[in-house]
């Protein structure tokens, strides 16, 4: 589906620590600019994890070899509603089922007598909010994700843990039932496995939810535009697509080794605390400021179809690694319409803030670029004034701020046109990159690499679109360029 078509219808010790790395290149040459680089796609591949890697809380490591006929709920809890339960299944005569439970509380996918079920208990009683035909023969493995209030029940008929294919999704029936975003919802529930009759279980493991795909690169970077990189890995955000729409996805942190560039690790996950849930809004920045770190989203964390903003927090907190929940606040932006994907750099001793508006969401969504500077010494959230925007686009977002050689520019991606479009810091039109342009609207995210440029970008593949619909993508992008 075209996004066209579907938007119609660290503690301060730890900080100090990170205050100094390297830059990602030496500068490149100073009569560089972006019409002297000719790029071309190198590596394209697919990050995808139901458990990301590094985020595993529970695994019984040895498989036990008990039936399991009853459900076994652990203490262990993830800190916000995004998180998987992968089990092997060595047999079974009845029923096994995986997900969350607690203090009366679960929502548990599972597969018996021929289909997979969303079950969903709450004040007493038990709901089985969907179901689906399927045929499954032991010994395979179930997998249970939780995305917001989405539940997705996926199968590894090849018991390999490489052929994950989802079964059935529901978010508006479990929504109805329990609200998972809530902390004193999401706070009384842990990892819980098991069935009903005769079940026996291999190995069980439970964590974050990693990825569907990636999109929206933005790299970590000094205030001054300094690419943030330590020990030879360039540090920068992704979103991670979920099983399902935007509020399915959710932010992340992640490492990608100058050395192979195939080699793209996560280091961090990101959530976001606001009106009393807790979300997984995403498509934003982080900036070291020498003291803080200042991250900047786009709140698609609740899209419901009536607009998007952008939030902001700061923290001496490392963020650049573990599981985060932070509190955030609205950026005052000189706009009164819809915001997203903001990017910002001190240039010259003033913030600079380029990002997307949307002056119209009805009948169809109308975006396009725009920058805005604060007065000189201010904070990056102080007085900022609309420099410019490109009114004459209408499906143009993805801003980023780069500079080459001594110059400095806003890059955006025009879904339209099908190419990425240059502007300098009036927002006047200087030209476009020579560059592929693939499928949905990929961000340009351009960074000095050794002795020349990368930029790393996404495309529109989808995962599973007939289950889980629009949402689950993208594939990584690595193109390259001398100057």
């Amino acid at each position: 589906m075209a996004r066209r078509t579907l938007l119609t219808g660290l503690g301060l010790a730890g900080a100090a620590s990170l205050a100094a790395p390297g830059l990602a290149s030496a500068a490149p040459a100073a009569a560089v600019d972006p019409f002297d680089l000719h790029f071309r796609i190198r590596h394209k591949y697919r990050p995808f994890d139901l458990i990301a890697p590094r985020f595993v809380q529970y695994d019984t490591a040895v498989a036990p070899a008990a039936a399991r006929n009853a459900l076994v709920v652990t203490d262990v809890r993830p800190r916000a509603p995004y998180a998987a339960v992968e089990v092997e299944v060595r047999s079974l005569s009845g029923t096994v089922l995986a997900g969350l439970a607690g203090d009366g509380v679960s929502v548990l996918g599972g597969y018996t007598g021929g289909r997979a079920t969303i079950e969903v208990t709450a004040g007493g009683t038990t709901t089985v909010v969907d179901s689906v035909p399927a045929t499954l023969a032991a010994p395979f493995r179930l997998a249970v994700v939780v995305n917001e209030n989405a539940v997705t029940v996926l199968a590894d008929p090849t018991n390999t843990g490489t052929g994950w294919q989802p079964l059935l999704t529901e978010r508006d029936g479990v929504r109805a039932l329990v609200d998972l975003r809530d902390p004193a919802v999401l706070g009384r529930l842990g990892y819980a496995y098991g069935g009903r009759d005769t079940v026996t279980l291999g190995r069980v493991r439970a964590g974050y939810f990693g990825q569907a795909g990636v999109r929206d690169p933005h790299v970590v970077q000094h205030a001054d535009g300094r690419p943030f990189v330590r020990d030879g890995k360039l540090y920068l955000t992704l979103t991670q697509a979920g099983l399902g729409f935007f509020q399915q996805a959710h932010w992340g942190v992640w490492t990608l080794d100058l050395a192979d560039p195939t080699r793209l690790e996560q280091v961090a996950h990101l959530f976001f605390a606001r009106d009393g849930v807790v979300l997984g809004d995403h498509a934003g920045q982080i900036v070291w400021d020498g003291r803080r770190f200042i991250l900047a989203m786009s709140s698609w964390g609740d899209f419901d179809g009536s607009g998007v903003h952008i939030r902001h927090t700061t923290t001496t907190a490392n963020v650049l690694s573990g599981v985060h929940v932070l509190p955030t606040e609205p950026l005052p932006l000189p706009t009164s319409v819809s915001s997203w994907d903001p990017a910002l750099t001190r240039i010259g001793g003033r913030w600079h803030v380029a990002f997307v508006e949307s002056p119209a969401q009805a009948p169809a969504f109308v975006f396009h670029p725009a920058l805005a500077v604060g007065p000189r010494g201010a904070a990056y959230d102080e007085g900022l004034e609309l420099m410019g925007a490109d009114l004459s686009v209408d499906q143009t977002e993805g801003t980023i701020l780069q500079r080459f050689g001594s110059s400095w520019y806003v890059l955006a991606s025009d879904g339209d046109a099908r190419q990425y479009p240059v502007y300098d810091l009036r927002m006047r039109l200087l030209g476009t990159l020579d560059a592929p342009y693939g499928t949905n609207i990929p961000h340009p995210m351009i960074v000095p690499v050794r002795d020349g440029w990368w930029l790393l970008t996404f495309d529109g593949t989808q995962y599973a679109e007939p289950v889980l619909g629009y949402g689950g993508h993208g594939d990584f992008v690595v193109m390259d360029a001398r100057a």
